[in-house]
């Protein structure tokens, strides 16, 4: 049978042998074993309902030990045979151009090359999931193929509800992740739901088929390091030779490394995860593997006295190295955590002082345990980190919980207000004035035809449009549109593709709308082949997250979701090829909303519309409301934006002296 059949058949008409459980690959971590003996029945019947009865008998055992022996069930028996990867999108089966596009796009999420646990259909984040289990890929990689364009496919967190009619305008996939009523949002509840197989994780980009890889967060990460040394380093002052300490190897925060050889720092990432250092390792996203300590105490001493570019990863605990790095007297310049603290129970993060296969054996028979270990290490963390701190570090909350996390474990790390923590997020320090508030953010696109060509191509069409924009654009925004032009124009030399030929810069409605239309008069002249557009969730408008990307709104709105749920809404009806709005991100499962698109560039005059429309919304509708919450930066360029486009209308809002209110 051949790929194409294999897509267009769905769920097979025989039922497939059991699978062997694969040892090779990097599999998620076992799930706390939470449901009731009647809630795992439930889990169970839930299951069975996606295969003819006759089978029942049989899958109800082979789901019932899944259920036991990893807390989920993921039907592996039904995991496709072909090769899983972004394929050319003329290889898909599908009526619908776009919709093979997302096919594409789903398939590079779940590609292992790309993904952190790909047999248990996860992206990254240890939880990020495309969907729940196989059958449920296998019946929406069937409707993308047989859809038409007058018809809306909608996702309930990983399950295809159906195809129903709509129109040409509408969007082919509206999406929805792990929306869940507001008093039923904590963890555990997520585990509850997960597990009976109701809700998912979708993390921001991977249910949301918009994941390219780590390239992303190596893009973010090199504008927020660069930015961090900015802060603490003369102009006279270069970064070689600088240490930047963080943790973390695994899907999103495997970049880390790579980003501090951009910068030209001295990057030490520690992961507890031998599989995933190697891996990274494997990859060239990360120079050397060191696995004792003494050897790291005087790697890195040789490269500060050589004033070294080097990214180390060193296989163990960051605890150690924070602690170690203290008692030797080792400088560290910029230190952060890219751990995943949003899921600190389920092996987010590994605690000190406990192995990581007895971690492991915690989290799934003694979860209690477990987490009185996790506290402690996350309190003896933030103690060693004050000590560099008092030295000279400067350290930020990288927007995974880590903060958050620490201070629901008793830590030392609240300011003295006792409201405020004395680390800044990165957002509140660097992306949210710098970049947020001006409207820069993550643009991202897609090159279909998996052509290296068509990826330089795009390079070149999108580095000229941006140095003509800064040519004419004000002193506010020169330095990021500066860093820009940098990164794509060496962004081949840094060997950033991993999957699909994709490519991330951070830019305004002005850059993202000219680059798209120069994308799309080149697939229509023939030039290169169709382009998927989209961007990270982690943006201007797409999210509201108190403690991450709306860190840095004042006005007591941050803990509201109003601007993610417009965005979602307001972007649907103005061309977005498909949508999404997810509960959960980066800093966990009930601590944001967020929401994404993409939108197939294939040529069309039509399409020219729909860019202009939903890139300017989809921008300016965050800046609107930074503007609103009084961020002095959004405010001047939601004014230039008016003064540029006559039909925006914002309202501003009118400064209160600050006397005023003092005299009250």
């Amino acid at each position: 049978m051949t790929f194409q059949e294999e897509i267009l058949r769905g769920i097979p008409e025989q039922l497939p042998a059991k699978r062997i459980y694969s040892t090779r690959a990097n599999h998620a971590p076992k799930r706390k074993d939470i449901l009731s003996e009647d809630e795992k029945k439930l889990a169970v019947r839930n299951a069975l309902r996606y295969f003819p009865k006759q089978w029942h008998k049989e899958l109800a055992i082979d789901f019932a030990e899944e259920l036991k022996e990893f807390g989920r069930i993921y039907m592996y028996r039904f995991m496709p045979e072909y090769p899983m990867y972004a394929r050319p999108i003329q290889e898909y089966p599908a009526k619908s151009k776009h919709a093979a596009a997302i096919m594409l796009m789903i398939q590079n999420n779940l590609d292992p090359a790309v993904a952190q646990h790909p047999e248990e259909l996860i992206t990254y984040g240890g939880n990020g999931a495309v969907f729940q289990n196989w059958a449920q890929y296998l019946l929406t990689m069937q409707y993308l193929a047989t859809m038409t364009d007058e018809q809306t496919l909608h996702m309930y967190s990983g399950h295809p509800m159906g195809l129903f009619p709509s129109s040409k305008a509408a969007p082919r996939v509206v999406v929805t992740n792990g929306m869940v009523i507001s008093n039923y949002s904590k963890p555990d509840d997520w585990e509850r739901f997960n597990a009976l197989g109701v809700s998912q994780y979708g993390q921001m980009t991977a249910g949301s088929y918009m994941y390219i890889g780590p390239q992303g967060i190596v893009h973010g990460t090199t504008i927020t390091v660069m930015n961090a040394f900015r802060k603490i380093l003369s102009k006279e002052e270069t970064t070689a030779g600088k240490v930047f300490l963080t943790a973390g190897l695994g899907g999103m925060s495997g970049a880390q490394p790579k980003a501090g050889n951009i910068v030209g720092c001295v990057s030490v990432c520690a992961e507890v995860n031998s599989a995933a250092a190697t891996k990274r390792h494997s990859q060239g996203w990360v120079d050397e593997l060191i696995d004792s300590m003494d050897e790291l105490i005087a790697r890195i001493r040789r490269a500060q006295q050589n004033k070294e570019t080097v990214s180390i990863a060193f296989i163990g605990n960051v605890v150690d190295v924070w602690e170690r790095f203290d008692q030797e007297d080792i400088f560290i310049h910029v230190g952060s955590d890219q751990t995943s603290l949003h899921i600190p129970w389920t092996g987010g993060y590994y605690p000190v002082d406990v192995s990581y296969e007895e971690s492991n054996r915690l989290i799934r028979e003694e979860p209690e345990v477990f987490k009185e270990k996790v506290q402690e290490s996350l309190r003896r963390h933030a103690a060693a980190i004050n000590k560099h701190a008092a030295k000279g570090t400067y350290f930020f909350d990288y927007g995974n919980a880590f903060l958050l996390e620490s201070s629901r474990a008793g830590a030392d790390v609240m300011a003295e207000n006792g409201t405020d923590f004395r680390y800044p997020s990165y957002v509140q320090d660097i992306l949210g004035p710098m970049c947020f508030d001006y409207g820069f953010g993550p643009f991202r696109w897609v090159c279909t035809s998996g052509k290296p060509t068509d990826l330089d191509k795009t390079d070149k069409m999108a580095a000229n449009i941006l140095q003509d924009i800064m040519e004419h654009s004000p002193e506010e925004i020169q330095l990021q549109m500066h860093d820009n032009i940098t990164w794509i124009r060496e962004a081949k030399a840094n060997h950033l593709v991993v999957g699909s030929q994709a490519r991330i810069l951070y830019a305004d409605a002005e850059g993202r709308a000219k680059i798209a239309l120069a994308f799309n008069n080149a697939v229509a002249n023939g030039e290169i082949g169709p382009v998927v557009i989209g961007r990270d969730h982690h943006d201007v408008s797409g999210t509201d997250s108190p403690y991450r990307e709306t860190s840095n709104i004042y006005d007591g709105s941050k803990y509201t979701a109003d601007m993610a749920i417009q965005n979602v809404i307001g972007d649907s009806f103005r061309g977005a090829t498909w949508v999404s709005i997810h509960n959960g991100g980066g800093v966990g499962w009930g601590e944001v909303i967020n929401g994404g698109f993409g939108m197939v560039l294939d040529g069309r005059s039509e399409t020219e519309d729909r860019i202009k429309s939903m890139l300017f919304y989809d921008v300016n509708n965050g800046i609107a409301r930074r503007s609103w919450a009084r961020n002095k930066e959004a405010r001047f360029a939601i004014e230039r934006e008016m003064k540029r486009t006559p039909n925006l209308k914002v309202t501003l809002p009118n400064l209160v002296d600050d006397e005023l209110l003092e005299n009250l």
